[in-house]
């Protein structure tokens, strides 16, 4: 219970510094342009956000292209006074967010709209052989991913999901923490990212290591296929021409990148019918120019089906191809009840 608080504690701590009463007017930015929170300099998520940009200005739209600290990152700045219109994120944030006891964070949940499915990032659980299945990490030493990361946030989703409760969650770097687990100092770790990746392309190279002699016999990557899991994630598989030191294929499941949105369609307003008809016009044309975007775009592009339906996501109407009508709201100005975010804060009384 503790460790849940503590979890749920940095997610608030994360949201609270820029929430305010929903979108309004960018302040720092030419207003007629429309900002996108990305990842990393380094990161594919922000070389997506440029190719859009690119195809954008066949629209006549500006996309200012913005770095990020991630998924949870980015949720906050959409609901934020930024120019930040829309965000690329893993697709479990919306789960996780969901899931939460704090009834300001599932009403952000309910705002969010899904525009576009990019591509898979695969779940990793390396671990310790006698870890056969999801649920035996219960009561272990399980390394989670530095807090606020892609790793910690995808780990979290899924212990929480399942009702799984380490012993231990540990927060290493990805190669301290498969070191970790094949010097028995830890029972498995967390991974997320496309395959096939490095880390585990040169385990077998590591594990030849003398002081690593016999340990890759110790080691797997855990089954994941549970229905549950199925709800949020997408089904995958882990072979073995991904990995030549595993001896046969393993399900595994994957969260997908998606483009998402604050709901502009919800309010019959200047400003909500400024940007939602923004959404439409980069719709239009990412769609049109998909064959552009998979020919000369990040080679992730490839893999990327517009029309895919990502779990419990609710699609956007402002971006689709038909013309959105967007009707009266007998909603109030909605401040997304964030003033209790900060109660929560200062008196440290949250839920859960």
């Amino acid at each position: 219970m503790k460790s849940q608080f503590v979890s749920l504690l940095a997610v608030i701590v994360l949201f609270a510094g820029s929430l305010t009463n929903g979108p309004t007017r960018a302040q720092t930015e030419n207003n007629k342009g429309m900002g996108v929170v990305t990842g990393s300099s380094a990161g594919t998520y922000i070389q997506f956000g440029r190719d859009m940009a690119t195809v954008a200005e066949s629209q006549g739209l500006q996309l200012w292209v913005k770095e990020s600290q991630g998924s949870l990152a980015n949720i906050r700045r959409l609901v934020s006074r930024e120019n930040a219109a829309m965000g690329i994120v893993q697709s479990d944030v919306l789960g996780f967010l969901s899931r939460s006891e704090d009834p300001k964070m599932r009403h952000v949940a309910t705002r969010l709209r899904l525009i576009f499915p990019f591509y898979n990032e695969e779940v990793h659980v390396f671990a310790r052989k006698d870890i056969e299945r999801f649920e035996d990490l219960q009561g272990k030493r399980v390394v989670v991913g530095t807090k606020g990361s892609g790793n910690w946030l995808t780990a979290t989703n899924l212990l929480h999901m399942m009702g799984v409760e380490p012993a231990e969650r540990l927060s290493m770097d990805p190669v301290a923490a498969a070191t970790a687990v094949l010097t028995d100092k830890a029972d498995a770790m967390f991974y997320v990212a496309g395959k096939p990746v490095k880390l585990f392309t040169n385990i077998e190279q590591m594990a030849q290591n003398p002081d690593y002699h016999g340990f890759l016999d110790q080691v797997h990557l855990v089954p994941l296929s549970d229905s549950k899991m199925l709800e949020e994630y997408v089904q995958a598989t882990l072979a073995a021409t991904d990995y030549a030191w595993l001896t046969e294929d393993v399900p595994t499941v994957a969260v997908k990148a998606v483009l998402v949105a604050y709901d502009f369609s919800s309010k019959n307003v200047p400003y909500y019918r400024f940007r939602c008809e923004q959404l439409g016009r980069l719709g239009t044309a990412v769609r049109d120019n998909i064959s552009e975007l998979q020919r000369n775009g990040h080679p992730k592009w490839q893999q990327v089906n517009l029309n895919e339906e990502v779990g419990i996501w609710e699609r956007d109407t402002c971006s689709q191809t038909e013309p959105v009508k967007v009707v009266e709201s007998s909603e109030t100005e909605d401040d997304f009840l964030i003033r209790g975010l900060e109660e929560c804060i200062r008196t440290g009384k949250c839920r859960e």
